[in-house]
């Protein structure tokens, strides 16, 4: 791959952080002389309701779940240091239920509060005290923009925070972040599952948010989500041995791809994402797995030595995701293969068009603003 011509616009910044949902969480250190690949090792590893509930989530595949009672969203604003938090729960986690059997909460709705550039995000486990819980308990959460399409994938909500078992930080991007406008709906999904022997009763999902005024002088990136799945639900079943999977999607905005990083599963192999219009291959990502095949970590690819990646509109992308399933039987809904990244656009004003006006939501939950 020919290097590229730095970008005015691109950041000139010291970190800035790719997230996706599930096991490992990448960071990005940026600045680098060459492209970098690092790795983040992923963390150590009541009343309910037996009612049937359909997640329609595109991470939870339409799977039906009994669903779990009593959950509300909580949210504070500290004005002085500029931090929304943001609490889930209460949830209770019989040891030893997996994700299936596990009542799952419903899906909630944060309002956002005033107009912000959002910075980064900090997700944690708590109990009722403040006290630490495994991330090992959760499964996934991801936060959907109901107000913004997904760039990529139209038929999809703006898919803007992910997180899973490794609890990892979404790192500030000093000059970069995030905008969203007061009223925005953003629609969050939550699974969780209690591998471990251990029973925790009273557990939240604590989210801290720094974020800017609209007034500081701030570029949006997007989240970038490019799946195997393409545009439809991310979760597909695995085979016994080897399994290659391969899905496409076509960009529709030029821009500047900053970096990528991964989402697979256990018994992962490799991610790859190729530019199949200009017939490159973008990134290459090696599941890092234990000797059980547990998944430990996702590389990540930067591109600023080279002024990031370009993209044109019309190229078409191809991700491809291999396992290897040493299990002997099929998993069902065992993997998923997502390659995720920042997008700079060249015209913010083309992206900015995609907004929607507020739309009342299905089964919403009002957060309580403190200030």
């Amino acid at each position: 791959m020919n290097p590229l011509v730095l970008q005015k616009h691109l950041p000139s910044v010291s970190t800035i952080a790719l997230l996706s949902i599930g096991l490992a969480f990448p960071f990005i250190t940026a600045g680098a002389a060459q492209q970098q690949q690092q790795e983040q090792p992923a963390a150590p590893a009541h009343d309910m309701a037996h009612m049937q509930h359909n997640h329609g989530g595109f991470m939870q595949q339409g799977m039906h779940h009994a669903v779990a009672k009593g959950i509300k969203l909580d949210q504070q604003v500290d004005a002085a240091t500029h931090t929304i938090t943001l609490r889930e729960g209460p949830l209770t986690l019989p040891a030893n239920t997996d994700h299936r059997k596990m009542p799952q909460p419903p899906d909630v709705f944060w309002t956002i509060p005033l107009d912000a550039f959002l910075r980064a995000y900090t997700p944690r486990l708590v109990d009722a005290n403040g006290n630490a819980v495994p991330g090992t308990v959760l499964h996934h959460t991801a936060f959907w923009n109901t107000n913004r399409p997904d760039f990529l994938c139209p038929n999809k909500e703006e898919h803007i925070f992910g997180a899973g078992s490794e609890l990892t930080d979404w790192m500030e991007v000093p000059g970069y972040a995030y905008r969203v406008q007061k009223g925005d709906k953003i629609r969050i999904e939550t699974m969780v599952h209690n591998p471990t022997t251990t029973s925790y009763n009273n557990v939240y999902l604590e989210v801290k948010i720094p974020y800017a005024d609209p007034a500081t002088p701030t570029k949006s990136v997007y989240p970038t989500w490019m799946d195997v799945q393409s545009c439809g639900n991310s979760g597909y079943d695995l085979h016994a041995g080897k399994n290659e999977s391969t899905g496409t999607v076509t960009v529709r905005y030029s821009g500047i791809l900053l970096g990528v990083g991964g989402h697979m599963h256990d018994y992962a192999k490799q991610l790859t994402l190729e530019d199949t219009t200009r017939k490159e291959t973008v990134a290459t990502l090696n599941a890092n797995v234990d000797e059980k095949g547990q998944l430990l970590s996702m590389p990540v690819v930067t591109f600023f030595d080279r002024g990031g990646y370009k993209f044109a509109a019309g190229d078409e992308l191809r991700i491809t995701a291999t396992y290897d399933n040493t299990t002997g039987k099929p998993l069902p809904a065992g993997a998923m293969g997502i390659v995720v990244g920042y997008f700079l656009p060249s015209d913010d004003n083309a992206m900015s068009a995609l907004r929607r006006k507020s739309k009342s939501a299905t089964h919403q939950v009002t957060a309580a603003t403190h200030e």
